[in-house]
């Protein structure tokens, strides 16, 4: 018997007229935002957020985009101002 993880991304990847399934799978939310933004970052689809097996609400899946986008923005802005992400939490509100 196994247990289910608490978050699961589903997302896919596309090259041409082929298109493939793929997931993501864990229990800590900070990874699971994390890895949205790296899914962001990259232009990714994502198809869909689950938590505890079932599929977020409308309102949990804005909040974990809003999350993973705050995410990428913070890592731009660290690059493009050459500052930590402490400062960037400080000066900006972005999450460190």
């Amino acid at each position: 018997m196994s247990i289910l993880p608490k978050y699961h991304v589903e997302y896919s990847l596309e090259f041409k007229h082929h298109q493939e399934k793929y997931d993501f799978r864990t229990d800590d939310s900070v990874a699971c935002e994390t890895f949205l933004a790296d899914l962001i970052e990259r232009k990714i689809r994502i198809v869909a957020i689950m938590h505890d097996g079932v599929a977020v609400s409308e309102t949990q899946f804005v909040q974990l985009i809003k999350a993973a986008a705050g995410i990428v923005a913070a890592r731009h802005i660290c690059a493009s101002l050459d500052e930590d992400y402490e400062a960037v939490h400080h000066r900006f509100g972005f999450a460190a």
